[in-house]
């Protein structure tokens, strides 16, 4: 996206002084804004109109000792607060990323990794409930990225939350007492490129994250644990990608487990338009063990700052809900623009 406009900045994180002093950088404004038409198939759909609108303040600078630093905060429609993290670069050792916010570290990064021209298969404004692998992502984090230890072709992130069900604090506070069974959390992810795989085009991925819970209380019986695997494939003009998940609740009654499957398939017509096909899955281990299905034909089209998208989308059994209006079918016409 282009600058909308530039503050100057001393420093981009005060807490880092005492290591070290920063060098003036640039702190740039980026945001654009999405419009929206749905029609929803035997259902009301009200005023098919939609907008949002997403603003994000970012910044990089470098430390006198040779660390680098950059800044990101992200607001959502409406200005909502999303997330915001600082990365500190430290060299021949890698990345340290302070997050806190709803932001994909750990093992939600790749809640779902199959190619899409858009969104996925369940993301074009259908409610379909799907639960997915989220590790400890919703609790503010530190997520090391190391860089000396790994060979090329590896990326491994290990990511650490005290408290994976806390709100977000600010500077010199805690995020006081969380009602969540969920405590400390860590996720471990790894994905290996080409260079490894020795196919060009080819990436695998996978994760594995753990949650503890208080036992103590009535509904929980043991710590939330969550596995993820995957590849995607890019051939010409072609990618394809495939995944498996799944979500082990730490409950012996209710609902206790979630496996999740999802397919991509996406085709590069030339440089600015683009068609694709998803397919998710999510069953749900209960006295019912319902199934979501969700479908998705999208195309997309860019044309400089400006992307047209077109969906035509079904959810099957949403919420994991076998009634008859948990069954939704949608066309949704969005236009993006950036600034």
């Amino acid at each position: 996206m282009n600058k909308l406009t530039k503050i100057g900045a001393s420093a981009l994180c005060g807490s880092l002084a005492a290591i070290s002093s920063a060098n003036a950088g640039d702190l740039s404004v980026t945001g654009g804004v999405d419009m929206s038409w749905q029609s929803m198939e035997d259902a009301v759909t009200g005023n098919p109109i939609g907008i949002g609108s997403n603003l994000t303040f970012s910044g990089s600078g470098e430390l006198d000792n040779g660390w680098s630093v950059a800044l990101s905060v992200a607001h959502a429609n409406s200005n909502a607060y999303s997330n915001t993290n600082v990365v500190v670069g430290v060299p021949s050792i890698g990345d340290i990323r302070i997050d806190q916010g709803t932001s994909g570290t750990g093992i939600d990064r790749m809640d779902d990794m199959t190619p899409t021209v858009w969104e996925e298969a369940y993301g074009t404004g259908l409610s379909s409930g799907i639960v997915n692998a989220a590790g400890g992502s919703a609790g503010s984090g530190i997520e090391i990225t190391p860089s000396a230890l790994t060979p090329d072709g590896v990326t491994v992130r290990l990511a650490y939350t005290p408290d994976a069900g806390g709100n977000n604090a600010g500077d010199k506070a805690g995020s006081g007492v969380s009602t969540s069974v969920a405590n400390s959390a860590w996720d471990l992810t790894v994905e290996l490129s080409s260079d490894v795989t020795g196919v060009d085009g080819l990436t695998l991925y996978g994760g594995i994250a753990e949650v503890t819970q208080d036992t103590t209380n009535s509904t929980t019986d043991d710590d939330k644990s969550e596995e993820v695997i995957g590849f995607t494939y890019a051939m010409s003009n072609w990618t394809f990608g495939y995944q498996v998940s799944d979500i082990d609740l730490g409950k012996s009654s209710g609902a206790t487990k979630y496996d999740n499957a999802g397919y991509g398939i996406t085709f590069n017509v030339n440089d600015d338009l683009s068609v694709g096909y998803n397919y998710y899955e999510s069953e749900q281990s209960n006295s019912t063990n319902n199934k979501v299905e969700a479908t998705s034909l999208q195309v997309a089209y860019t044309m400089g700052g400006a992307s047209f998208r077109l969906a035509e989308a079904e959810v099957d059994n949403a919420n994991y809900s076998t009634a008859a209006s948990s069954d939704i079918k949608a066309t949704t016409l969005s236009v993006s623009l950036a600034f």
